[in-house]
Parts: structure tokens; sequence; C-alpha cells
């Protein structure tokens, strides 16, 4: 509902498709300190705690976000600014959620955990957008902040009643960059989760910005309003939740690599067709198909990292993965929207995915062991998911 309150509204008041790139950096970008010191509290504490302290002040950021726009108070600077607060509490806790996934289910329902976490994280992909328009039609965005902000307490309120198994924590001084440093050193032995972390990059970098230029695509190319805004972002969520759904099946017929290296090619195919649909309904079926093979390649990367990190370090070495996200993502969004607002989103769209299928094709040529890494087998004392 936030987001797509905030794209609608910094679209209508400034037009200018920058400001969709700035905010996604004010985001993203906190997650260069939060992501690591995540991951290091996370290997040192009780995860659920790590995950409420966050949440709550996530929340306050929200009610503060909510507060500016109401009161008519709200720019697209300050919008920014408490985007990233809400970004650094947010990254900071990633890591706890990731990590508390293998303590909750067995080694080999890791791939099923992951699949069903981002089914029901993108069930807000359609159950927000369509509240969100609701709200937008009889009010303002303030109010789809006041919302946001009381789903922070509900997670705060739930984590109550959350218990993961016991976990022996050896008291020891806090050194978080000592701490980080082992992560990244333990993230180097494993091929594996070293791979996925680079993929991931890649694709926050080429793919993940056609996520931040819905607003523009929507109200500026397809003249759809706020209207447009919601149902582009609805179809993508729908696709998700399908594709997460389902893909973890296939998965187990084929293998998980097959269905990550299918998803990763489906993305910048569809991202190509989704550059020129000629209409919103040829957009959203485009982006419905594009929300489940992006769906695909992050659950497949996810799992990648969480079969082959160690034990000891994996909350470090899965922030490495958040923090390489985080940081291509918005240089991507970035970049990409200030090309947009110049040579137009559909052209922009349809250079990012065959860029991305060229760099696939590359890996494919030229380092097929690339692959083979984050499969099966490959990395000492692994369990296998999936396969």
């Amino acid at each position: 509902m936030q987001s797509v309150a905030l794209g609608v509204y910094l679209t209508l008041t400034t037009h200018n498709a920058v400001w969709l790139g700035l905010l996604t950096v004010a985001a993203w970008l906190p997650a260069i300190i939060g992501s690591p010191l995540g991951g290091v509290m996370a290997d040192r504490m009780d995860r659920e705690r790590w995950i409420q302290i966050n949440n709550v002040l996530q929340a306050l950021a929200a009610f503060a976000l909510a507060i500016a726009e109401l009161t008519h108070h709200l720019s697209p600077l300050l919008a920014c600014f408490l985007a990233i607060a809400e970004g650094l509490c947010g990254s900071a806790s990633w890591a706890a959620w990731q990590s508390l996934m293998r303590d909750l289910v067995l080694p080999d329902e890791v791939l099923s955990a992951v699949s069903l976490s981002s089914a029901q994280f993108n069930l807000g992909r359609i159950i927000g957008p369509v509240l969100a328009a609701t709200l937008l039609a009889v009010g303002s965005p303030g109010w789809c902040f006041i919302v946001n902000a009381l789903s922070f307490v509900v997670v705060v309120v739930t984590f109550s009643f959350v218990h993961s198994k016991p976990r022996h924590i050896t008291p020891s001084r806090f050194t978080p960059v000592a701490d980080s440093v082992l992560g990244l050193r333990a993230m180097m032995r494993a091929p594996g989760a070293r791979n996925a972390i680079a993929l991931v990059g890649l694709v926050g970098l080429v793919i993940s910005p056609f996520i931040t230029l819905v607003p523009a695509m929507a109200i500026d190319v397809l003249h759809t309003g706020k209207t447009g805004v919601s149902w582009l972002v609805t179809a993508q969520g729908v696709g998700a939740v399908i594709g997460a759904l389902t893909l973890p099946s296939v998965a187990r017929r084929t293998s998980r690599l097959a269905v990550l290296k299918g998803s990763l090619w489906s993305s910048a195919l569809f991202e190509a067709l989704y550059a020129y649909a000629p209409n919103l309904w040829l957009s959203a079926l485009a982006l419905f198909a594009l929300g489940a093979a992006y769906v695909g390649c992050m659950t497949g990367l996810n799992t990648s990292v969480q079969v082959h990190a160690p034990e000891k370090e994996r909350s470090r070495v899965l922030s490495i993965y958040v923090l390489s996200l985080s940081v291509f993502y918005p240089i991507g969004a970035l970049a990409q929207s200030a090309l947009a607002h110049r040579y137009g989103v559909p052209i922009v769209s349809v250079l990012a995915g065959a860029c991305f299928g060229l760099l696939l094709l590359a890996l494919t040529l030229f380092r097929p062991l690339w692959w083979a890494d984050m499969g099966p087998g490959r990395a000492r004392s692994a369990p296998q998911v999936a396969e």
C-alpha cells in the first residue's frame, strides 16, 4: 500500500521519474549499514526479538510519514528522508527473517519454506494495491501510510508467539566489523552462496528496476492514472504468488537449478515484452508472467544461499545476499529512471531485458561451472533441497 501510494504521490506531484529512482535509493541504500549490522546481531541474539525491535522503529517512521501527509507537510525530499529511516530498520532485520527460516523447518523443506514465504510476501502485491486504490479513491495517501504503520504493530504482536529451536550462542565481545569480515570469508569459501549473491546483484541492477518504474508506465505511458498503477502492481503480485506456490513442485520433478535458470531467462523475455505492450491489459498480462519469473529468481537464489552457507555464519552470509540486492537495485533503479525520464520507459525496459539475456548467455557459454556450483553436491555438508 505504501509503495503504491508513494509512487502515485511522487508521480502526480512531480511528473519526474527521477524521484521514483531517488525514493528507491533512499529506501534501499541504508542496507549498506543495516544489512551487515543485522547479520551480526541475528547471529548474536534472539532473532525473534531483533525482528520485533526493528518493526517498532519502522512503525514509528510510517506514522511520521502519515502525519506529514495528512497535515500537508509532506514533500518528495521528506518522503526520501523517512524512507531512509524505514529502510535502515528493514534491512537490519532482513537477515534475521531469512535465517529464522532454517530454524523453523527441516533441511529438505527449505525451498518450500522460502517459496511459501515469497508467496505470502507477494500477497501484499495483490491485497495492498487493491486497498490502496480504494483508500486513494476516497482519501489521500496518508491513510495508506497509517495502515502500513499498523501492519508493523501486527508483526510485533505476532512474533510474541513465534519460538524457534534454542541456539547455543557463545558470549563474546561485540565486534561488528570483524564479525562481518568472518561472514565475508565464509561466503567466499562457499561457491554456491557466492555465485547466488553475485547473480542477485545482477538481477537487482538490470531487472528489478521495472518495479520502480511501474507508476511511470501506468501514468505517463499508458495514461491510466492511479487505478492503472494498482492494476499493474496487482498483476505482478498475482503472478508472483502463483509462481511461488507452483515452482517448488516443478523443482521436485526437475531440479532447483533448472527452475532457477528458467526463471532468469523468462525474466529477461517478459521484461522485453512488457516494455511495448500496447494497453493496460496486455501490460498487466506481461507483468503477471514477469512476476512469476521474478519470484522464481529470488526464491532460487535465496535457497542456494540458505543451502550452501555455513551454519555458524548463516545470518552474516545472508546479510551479504541482502546487501547485494540492496545496493545494486537502487543503483539500477536510479539509472533506469533517469534514462526513462529522457528516453521513455518502454525503450529502457526493452534494453534491460535484452542486456540481461546477453549476460545469461555469456555465463552459460563461458562459465558453465557457475551454475553447477549452485546445484547439489558441490558444497561440503550442504543439505540437498528439492533436487
